[in-house]
């Protein structure tokens, strides 16, 4: 059964959206299925992955607030081993509708339960809010993994951040675990950039990833190409660090898993 990871910060601009779609591909590149969930408005992981937004076309929306079945909604990518269920500016109006529907909070887990079998990985690019399109995936999710950029608020962020995992946990038996912290747009030549980095692996330790997201020109480059980074420009920085961290998050997995059977 595939392992759910919601990517979320409430913060925008921290590099949401360029993991989900590069993580994504370098997943998929260690020939596993992977299957990327855009729950965000914007739609940026779509076009991000060369998806044409189409008002004709079918997208997450359908299946959380209509009852179109997920099945029906994934679409596959010009990419080995990666889907996607994209998303439009039609999932603004979800935050409203789906208030009055009866299990607001767990519909896109009950919609992904039909389809998890088919995957080993499925990730949830979510919007920089704390909305339910948010609380969705994190209900979803079987851990959340957090970009954060190395500046003065990052702290003040994802304390709160924090606490919603923390109450997600309490109201909804919900076991979230934390992925991982990832530092993005890392610069290590700014003092600032260190000091904040120092900070967060004090505070958080072996939960901050090894792997950085260097700041690259490439990687800012490559969405309004259609592509992630790794078929845009498989040398640069920015793909060699997306590697490294699908790397790093397999090996975690695997140590978890020879972890839980020596306990048996």
């Amino acid at each position: 059964m595939g392992k759910t990871i919601a990517i979320a910060n409430q913060k925008g601009g921290v590099g949401k959206t360029t993991t989900a779609i590069n993580l994504s591909a370098s997943l998929a590149a260690n020939d596993l299925r992977v299957l990327l969930v855009d729950s965000d408005p914007q739609g940026n992981s779509t076009t991000g992955l060369g998806i044409r937004k189409d008002p004709e076309q079918l997208t997450l929306y359908d299946a959380l607030v209509g009852d179109r079945p997920l099945e029906d909604v994934i679409r596959s990518t010009e990419f080995d081993g990666l889907d996607i269920v994209p998303a439009d500016k039609n999932l603004v109006a979800a935050n409203v509708e789906l208030v009055a529907l009866e299990n607001r909070e767990s519909r896109l887990r009950q919609r992904l339960n039909s389809v998890r079998k088919r995957y080993h990985y499925i990730l949830l690019d979510c919007p920089p809010a704390l909305d339910l399109l948010t609380l969705n995936a994190l209900v979803a999710a079987d851990s959340i993994l957090i970009p954060i950029q190395c500046e003065f608020f990052a702290l003040e962020g994802i304390s709160q951040l924090m606490d919603t995992v923390d109450r997600i946990r309490d109201s909804f038996h919900h076991s979230l675990a934390i992925e991982g912290i990832l530092l993005t747009m890392y610069d290590d030549r700014t003092n600032l950039t260190r000091q904040v980095a120092d900070d967060l692996k004090e505070f958080f330790g072996d939960d901050v990833f090894k792997t950085v997201i260097p700041r690259s020109v490439r990687l800012a480059e490559a969405p309004s190409h259609g592509k992630p980074i790794l078929y845009y420009d498989v040398r640069s920085r920015g793909a060699e660090s997306y590697i490294k961290l699908a790397k790093e998050i397999l090996a975690n997995e695997q140590a978890v898993r020879k972890s839980s059977q020596s306990v048996r």
